[in-house]
């Protein structure tokens, strides 16, 4: 199975963070696992792109299990673990998220005469889905729609996950953790073994995303009454989906522009000859995406599919200056419009779709690879008429 381009699995370990995450999905279906595991998949918003939520419970195995089975079910853009964790730093403060840029596995140990030795296992986030984080921390959208007062900020740093709760500051286990993995900023019981299955299968994105709901100095029960959980669940869920998004635009699975190539010109030529009979059927240099050449009537074009990963590509382009903001606003009205033709289905508001898609064609015809993939869509709907 080849990778899916636009899902991004989400896991969590409790009930609560699961809510939290599918509270912002729509159009959510069951799909169930031959071994009985089940999963929801939904879009984000209206058009986004496609979300696989599971629950996998406590604990770092029984998540290294069910993250390689979500990987083998959908073969994801990325992967994300997402939920509450305890902080360890006196700045990182409640309701606040943290984003794994290590992740220590810190049971791991040798016991000899003179004491406990340290035999730590650790990942570190990969380069491009660290870079996408951080832009979604800088842009600071991803608050938005938080409850009246919420301001949480966003630490990156690394994390430790063993196989207890951590609920104390001065116990054996704080002063092993203070001792042997002093830069981790909070402590949890599931990213070692959603790291460990992301790297073993060929190093698939994944990102550890934790909304800080206690201390872990022995305040646990205090701020657990005060709700601190449910709270910090929906502020590491609303980063989380942010960070799917432009993980989705912005990968190297995705639709963006290569690094080390030019958006405006394609630096490739093919050259075809045909004799006799034969023709040349279709020539093409570089193509990012999703592209479908010719709609059979046995698997017709998905027009709506095609228009949000448009949207996205619209967006990226924004994001790295290749559109202007004048000229983007303008664009998404044009898409908005000819989204709305396609809802109604019409044969009227099919000639409208053309419309608008022509209009837009205008807008972002400086933009190689927009011009070509609206160009596909034109033809596709021309097709289906």
């Amino acid at each position: 199975m080849s990778m899916d381009e636009n899902l991004v699995v989400i896991l969590t370990a409790l009930n609560l963070e699961y809510e939290a995450v599918r509270d912002r999905l729509t159009g959510l279906a069951v799909r169930r696992h031959a071994a009985g595991t089940r999963f929801e998949v939904g879009r984000i918003g209206q058009s986004g792109p496609r979300v696989a939520l599971g629950l996998v419970g406590k604990g770092n195995h029984p998540s290294a299990v069910l993250a390689e089975r979500a990987i083998a079910e959908f073969r994801p853009t990325a992967l994300l673990f997402v939920g509450v964790a305890g902080g360890l730093r006196p700045r990182v403060a409640l309701g606040d998220v943290v984003v794994a840029s290590k992740v220590y596995a810190y049971h791991g140990g040798t016991s000899e005469d003179d004491g406990l030795k340290a035999r730590p296992k650790a990942w570190e986030i990969p380069h491009e889905a660290d870079q996408a984080a951080h832009h979604v921390a800088r842009v600071g959208e991803w608050g938005r729609g938080l409850s009246a007062g919420s301001n949480p900020r966003v630490h990156f740093g690394a994390i430790a996950a063993g196989e207890v709760v951590q609920d104390s500051a001065i116990s054996a286990q704080a002063r092993w953790i203070r001792q042997h993995y002093n830069d981790a900023v909070a402590i949890e019981m599931e990213a070692a073994g959603v790291a460990q299955a992301g790297h073993l299968n060929r190093a698939l994105p994944v990102v550890v995303v934790r909304g800080i709901s206690d201390r872990a100095d022995g305040s646990k029960a205090v701020t657990d009454g005060q709700n601190w959980q449910p709270r910090a669940a929906r502020h590491a869920a609303a980063f989380a989906v942010a960070l799917a998004e432009e993980l989705t635009i912005d990968s190297g699975h995705g639709n963006g522009t290569p690094s080390g190539q030019g958006s405006d010109s394609m630096t490739m030529k093919n050259e075809n000859l045909a004799t006799g009979n034969a023709r040349v059927g279709v020539q093409a240099g570089q193509i990012h995406g999703n592209v479908t050449i010719g709609a059979s009537r046995e698997e017709p074009v998905d027009l709506a599919a095609s228009i949000a990963d448009l949207r996205r590509q619209m967006k990226q382009a924004c994001l790295d200056g290749r559109l202007d903001e004048e000229t983007y606003a303008a664009a998404e009205a044009e898409l908005d419009a000819a989204a709305g033709c396609l809802r109604e289905g019409s044969a009227t508001d099919r000639g409208g779709f053309l419309v608008s898609l022509k209009r837009l064609r205008g807008l972002v015809a400086d933009v190689s690879e927009l011009a070509a993939r609206l160009a596909m869509i034109i033809a596709a709907a021309r097709g289906m008429a």
